[in-house]
């Protein structure tokens, strides 16, 4: 069965941008996922927040390529007023986290969300994992 694994915008941001010293894991997640082995989910408000700082690095076109790359590779999950109203209420101190944690919360069988920051999601019922300790557990699973 291939896993569902919610993935933050860190760590796409890490892998399009080749951010140092992250993106080796981000990429061996990725490559996982076009090797069919995970299906990545990316909530629709993390776009957004991804084209904005891709952008620094690079550029305005250059930004929207990775955006319409990314939205080939993974799935992108909508949120919902639902979304929004489960956010407030699980008493997260990042309320973007929270936004993305009742998100990942729609998606049946979500086996991880994968962040570098693990500290924001304390309270989350949902496996929560950086990459590298993510591909740590896949390779001990194997």
């Amino acid at each position: 069965m291939v896993a569902k694994v919610f993935v933050d915008a860190d760590v796409v941001i890490d892998f399009f941008t080749d951010r140092a010293p992250f993106a080796n894991s981000a990429s061996e997640i990725f490559d996982l996922n076009e090797q069919g082995k995970l299906t990545l989910y990316v909530s629709a408000v993390s776009i957004n927040n991804i084209y904005y700082i891709v952008r620094k690095y690079l550029d305005h076109k250059q930004a929207v390529q990775i955006v319409e790359e990314l939205t080939e590779m993974v799935q992108i999950v909508g949120t919902t007023k639902r979304e929004i109203i489960q956010a407030l209420k699980n008493d997260f101190k990042d309320f973007e986290d929270s936004i993305q944690y009742s998100t990942a919360l729609t998606i049946n069988g979500t086996e991880a969300i994968i962040t570098r920051n693990i500290k924001d999601y304390e309270k989350s019922e949902i496996a929560v994992l950086t990459p590298e300790n993510y591909l740590k557990l896949k390779e001990s699973q194997d």
